[in-house]
């Protein structure tokens, strides 16, 4: 007999994207997340694509897809009306998005979350050219209060395990790939009830004393309303006793670009043409001379802004990969003896989404995961 195939919902999709992608390693800047989308709305077919055009999203509603993963945010910007002007309306923007609303579309984006993010964008860059990772160019310092708390309550030994599964059905006790997380310690609770109380456990005018268990769950901060409403509902006192700690920020092993390290020195010229031919880019930019021989790394996909002033000279790598470099900053590059290779902003993005489909097929089984054909570099050379 044939093996029913697996249902999943938009809400699997952001639950795993977000354990791909942790949210909380986004820039504070940003706008990440579930952008639109019903989480109970069932899930065949992901579109995966670098910015949700107009294009892009005629290829979504043609192969049916119920979500689009878009690694830009269409979404910036505080929404001021969300109106289809037709073909003034196709590039990403609430117009695009209120049309993937109207045919039951979802929208995802991990952008600056995925940039952070181990197996990410710099990795990707870095696979191109065979290049080990040694580290992140700057580590990712979250504050935990901000994305998690600990949720810690008290339970008789026979109803933590009720309790814990109604928390983890609310949100609680992820950490990373793995659910259901706990701690549990067993103590003893006292307590005294008054005569208008009706206690579970003793009876009501005398101090009673009780064998409990410490259970403790982590909890995104965003959940917690979710995650105390379920606790009550099944926890056999009348009034549970519980705590919520905020987490402190630490330093994660993860953050934004990349320090990497090829096998052996390549000359500049040539590992710009490696990665040219390896990520399609349609053109290729060097700060430096082609000649140059160079081993270590800095890679940060997209814009590269200030790299300069941004992280340490004494971090500073033989060569920079990026997207793409302002005119004044490559002269500030090239005076600090830096060599850079600008693949385009949407190219060196673009390698990204073939790794992030296989992190989605391994962790949803039966998902369509389909990348883009109609996602294009807004750029194109000019011919005669």
């Amino acid at each position: 007999m044939a093996q029913a195939k697996q249902t999943h919902r938009v809400a699997d999709l952001e639950r795993w994207m977000d354990a791909i992608a942790p949210r909380r390693l986004a820039q504070s800047w940003d706008n990440v997340g579930l952008l639109a989308g019903r989480l109970d709305a069932p899930l065949r077919r992901c579109l995966l694509c670098i910015d949700l055009t107009r294009d892009v999203l005629d290829e979504a509603i043609r192969v049916r897809a119920e979500a689009v993963v878009s690694y830009h945010p269409p979404l910036f910007q505080p929404i001021r009306s969300l109106c289809e002007r037709g073909d003034a309306q196709s590039g990403p923007g609430p117009a695009v998005v209120h049309r993937a609303i109207r045919h039951g579309i979802a929208i995802y984006s991990p952008h600056t979350a995925l940039d952070a993010a181990d197996g990410g964008t710099g990795d990707a860059i870095a696979a191109l050219c065979d290049a080990e990772i040694v580290g992140p160019l700057e580590h990712a310092t979250v504050p935990g209060s901000a994305a998690e708390i600990k949720l810690v309550t008290f339970v008789p030994a026979d109803h933590v395990d009720r309790v814990a599964d109604a928390l983890s059905a609310a949100g609680a006790g992820r950490i990373g790939l793995y659910e259901r997380c706990s701690f549990r310690i067993d103590g003893t609770g006292t307590f005294f009830g008054g005569e208008e109380t009706d206690p579970v456990v003793g009876k009501k005018g005398r101090l009673e004393t009780v064998a409990e268990v410490r259970l403790e769950m982590v909890c995104p901060t965003s959940r917690l309303p979710e995650a105390v409403a379920a606790m009550r509902r099944v926890h056999p006192y009348e009034e549970p006793a519980f705590d919520v700690y905020s987490l402190a920020g630490k330093p994660e092993a993860v953050g934004i670009g990349r320090l990497a390290r090829l096998p052996r020195p390549m000359r500049l010229d040539r590992l710009a043409a490696r990665l040219r031919e390896a990520s399609g880019a349609a053109y290729v930019q060097i700060v430096g001379r082609g000649g140059q021989m160079v081993r270590e790394l800095a890679i940060l996909v997209g814009s590269a802004g200030r790299l300069d002033e941004q992280f340490p000279r004494s971090r500073a790598a033989d060569v920079v990969i990026t997207g793409e470099i302002r005119h004044h900053d490559a002269l500030a590059f090239a005076g600090r003896g830096w060599c850079a290779i600008a693949l385009g902003h949407w190219a060196s993005e673009r390698p990204v989404l073939s790794a992030l489909a296989d992190a989605l097929r391994r962790r949803m089984p039966g998902l369509e995961v389909r990348i883009s054909r109609r996602d294009r570099d807004p750029f194109s050379l000019a011919t005669r």
